[in-house]
């Protein structure tokens, strides 16, 4: 008898405790206040959720600063039965009480940011496919950006540009102007919260779904790139440089000035191989050698493997080709196939560099030494295993007859003069 005595007591003193701590603002008749909030709370903790709407709505009505809770609560209770209603315009109802939670939450205790994030992401959910909702939804996603910022929760950012894509293909008001303007606000969010230390793998799938949200909306090509993204870009905008590169790949588009613009951006903040190497080609191919050369440079020192540094060397020297200078051509192409051997197309340029080197190195004093370029070319078309420039080097050897006038005999070694300057053997073009 003493121990239910006792326990009665503890429960009581534990009751009175409970709800007499900060936090809780009970009306003047308390005492109804507390019993429908133990009602409601032990409905919710039973998922008797219609049991659970009369006591509820009762703390709405009658205590509606009683404590967050009910706020809270309410969505739970209110969504489920929206997501069990059977009945169209009850489940309509459901939804609207539902978000009517966190509209009192904020009237009565404030936390304006969190709370709007949380109920444009509940709208989203009712509302995405409701096409007479969509400006309504819109409109609730500006709001919500517009306070949040960047602090808009992970679930709005591809939301947001569905709730976009949804209310344009409807029929609302937005131009390409308008989209580009609110994908450029979501990429920035994401960047920010990958530097904040966000998951970054989530984070570049969320990315990937705001690409595909965008590219649904506006026709991106190299036309769009170049009038509507490059002039958003500044010298300092990472997230707008990257996004020129990857929306420019994807469409074939790297000839722009706005990826090129774009690629220096990210390549002064994060050096990267491929794009050093692309901008070496770029900056070779409208005539600016020295950059473009130097762009190859750091693609060399950023190369992580030989066969990559062997890939860029190779590069620079086709571009010593295109300037005509044959020597610096030829160590370079040495060198890519000594990093990487199977790199034979090194010895086929060295090989076409001799083959037309005749016009240039000729002396017309002797045809054994002028046609000596052909057998350094063959050697080099040989070693790249190029038999159909081996055969077109063979047709240009020096005859028996022209050999023979100077006292030289077929497989002797012979010397190869002008800037080729190395040793070949003698032998004769084919009768």
């Amino acid at each position: 008898m003493r121990f239910q005595v006792f326990l009665v007591l503890a429960l009581s003193i534990s009751f009175r405790t409970v709800y007499a701590q900060s936090g809780w603002n009970w009306p003047e008749d308390k005492a109804t206040a507390q019993e429908k909030n133990v009602l409601y709370s032990d409905a919710l903790k039973f998922k008797k959720y219609e049991d659970a709407v009369e006591p509820l709505e009762w703390l709405l009505a009658n205590a509606p600063d009683l404590n967050q809770s009910i706020y809270i609560n309410g969505v739970k209770i209110y969504q489920n039965l929206a997501e069990k209603a059977t009945d169209d315009d009850k489940k309509k109802e459901y939804q609207e009480k539902t978000l009517s939670m966190y509209d009192l939450r904020v009237q009565y205790f404030n936390n304006e940011g969190k709370v709007t994030d949380r109920k444009a992401y509940t709208a989203y959910k009712f509302y995405k496919n409701d096409k007479s909702k969509y400006k309504e939804l819109f409109d609730l996603y500006e709001k919500n950006y517009e306070i949040n910022q960047e602090k808009v929760g992970t679930n709005n950012l591809v939301a947001y540009m569905d709730v976009m894509r949804r209310y344009k293909l409807s029929g609302g008001e937005l131009t390409d102007e308008d989209i580009l303007d609110r994908y450029k606000k979501v990429m920035d969010i994401i960047d920010k919260k990958i530097a904040n230390g966000e998951p970054r793998e989530k984070m570049i799938k969320n990315k990937e779904f705001v690409d595909k949200m965008l590219t649904s909306m506006v026709t991106v090509d190299c036309e769009f790139i170049e009038n509507n993204l490059g002039p958003k870009l500044v010298d300092d905008d990472l997230g707008m440089a990257k996004k020129i590169i990857a929306l420019s790949l994807a469409a074939s588009c790297s000839d722009t000035d706005a990826f090129l613009r774009a690629a220096k951006v990210v390549q002064k903040t994060e050096p990267d191989f491929g794009l050093a190497k692309v901008l070496g080609i770029r900056y070779c191919a409208s005539g600016n050698f020295e950059e473009g050369m130097q762009y190859f440079s750091q693609a060399a020192e950023l190369a992580d493997t030989d066969e990559k540094k062997a890939e860029v060397t190779y590069e620079m020297a086709l571009q010593y080709t295109k300037q005509g200078q044959r020597s610096n051509a030829r160590s370079y192409a040495l060198k890519a196939v000594s990093l990487d051997p199977s790199l034979k197309k090194s010895y086929k340029l060295i090989g076409d560099l001799y083959y037309n080197s005749y016009n240039d190195c000729r002396k017309e004093e002797s045809k054994v030494e002028d046609r000596a370029v052909y057998l350094a070319a063959y050697d080099m078309y040989e070693k790249a295993g190029n038999t159909q420039m081996m055969e077109a080097s063979r047709k240009q050897f020096p005859s028996i007859e022209e050999m023979f006038e100077l006292n030289l005999q077929e497989g002797q070694s012979f010397s190869v003069g002008c800037w080729i300057n190395t040793e070949t053997t003698l032998r004769r073009r084919p009768e």
